[in-house]
């Protein structure tokens, strides 16, 4: 500590002597001093200690010189400590665009510095807010089974990113304190929180969640990816949990939070998009014939089958009389041949209400 404020000691030496306060060049000579004392990781502390007890040896120094002196020392302090937070946050957003990407560049080495062991098990959550855009887009579920997720970090509003930014910080900050810093790592990507966590490590899951639904409005959405090892299962697993959010929107679940091991059924289906486009317009398509469109009674078929095909809880889920959905369910067995009360017609007909969900249909019409 004597080396860095050996000017600082001249300073007051030489205020003691004439009185003389410390000129600009001077001051910036005792910033640069603070600066290089945080760069060597000495407390403020210290440095302050230090700086007094040199004021003590010089003599009676003016309080005006000494004010100056410590204030441009802590500065300093402060400015290099600013610099090395931004510095800190560059490198760890450039980690997590590198690790959610693939990009193999030192994964494992820079993963070490931000506490993971990139060799264990690892479960990605994704947490988007109401209102938000999803991240895979149409080719992502509706492709040929192989999920893309868009590269990059969250576009729009500055201040938006901002707020996105703290957000994570806050929530990375409780789990940190229930957890260990060497086991869980939030960062904001695609304009959504991402929770990386060892597998192991299930309540982390819960806890993230928890901490989501304080932080966001209602409508918020959570994605649980499936837990993978290595760095490309960190990949695998993050764009199941976006994937998962996707599927979540396209079917009109109602669940905040969604499993990618619950719906492994709907990329199955999804590999040949030709046999399910058939399925949807060789079962569902004499429904465009109904009075008033399909879609009353694809909701009415959708009600049914998340009731267990009881009747009467459908009509409570769709707002109606238990009579008008017996009469639709009727309607739908004439249109199409399809009957929900028989198990091989049932599950025929869900896959294809499933599919039309997923193909956005009638919406969007089949080729």
């Amino acid at each position: 500590m004597d080396e860095l404020l050996g000017g600082h000691l001249r300073m007051l030496r030489e205020a003691a002597a004439t009185g003389r306060l410390p000129g600009r060049a001077e001051l910036d000579d005792c910033r640069a001093a603070g600066a290089l004392a945080a760069e060597r990781g000495a407390s403020v502390r210290a440095l302050v200690e230090a700086a007094l007890a040199m004021a003590e040896s010089a003599g009676p120094t003016p309080l005006p010189a000494l004010r100056r002196t410590v204030s441009a020392l802590m500065e300093g302090y402060e400015n290099a400590q600013r610099s090395a937070l931004r510095q800190e946050e560059a490198a760890r957003r450039a980690f997590v665009d590198d690790l959610l990407q693939g990009r193999a560049d030192r994964l494992a080495e820079r993963a070490e510095h931000f506490g993971l062991r990139l060799a264990e098990t690892y479960v990605v959550a994704v947490a988007r807010p109401a209102g938000a855009a999803g991240v895979a887009g149409s080719a992502g579920v509706a492709g040929a089974g192989a999920a893309t997720v868009t590269a990059g970090t969250a576009q729009g509003d500055d201040g938006l990113a901002g707020e996105a930014e703290g957000t994570a910080r806050r929530i990375e900050d409780a789990l940190v304190a229930r957890f260990g810093s060497h086991n869980v790592l939030v960062a904001v990507r695609d304009g959504m929180l991402v929770c990386v966590a060892p597998g192991s490590l299930t309540v982390a899951n819960g806890e993230f969640t928890h901490h989501v639904r304080q932080a966001f409005a209602p409508g918020w959405r959570v994605g649980l990816g499936r837990a993978h090892r290595g760095p490309g299962g960190v990949v695998t697993s993050y764009r199941e949990g976006a994937n998962a959010i996707e599927l979540g929107d396209r079917l009109g679940l109602r669940a905040p939070v969604l499993k990618a091991a619950d719906l492994l059924v709907f990329p199955v289906l999804l590999r040949d998009r030709a046999a399910i486009e058939d399925l949807v317009t060789s079962v569902l398509s004499p429904l465009l014939e109904a009075r008033g469109g399909p879609e009353p009674l694809l909701a009415t078929l959708e009600a049914v089958f998340a009731s267990q095909g009881n009747q009467t809880a459908a009509a409570r889920r769709l707002g109606v009389s238990t009579r008008a959905v017996t009469y639709r369910l009727e309607r739908i067995r004439r249109l199409t041949g399809f009957s929900p009360d028989d198990p091989t017609q049932r599950f025929t007909l869900e896959t294809a209400v499933l599919g039309a969900r997923l193909l956005d249909w009638p919406a969007h019409p089949l080729r």
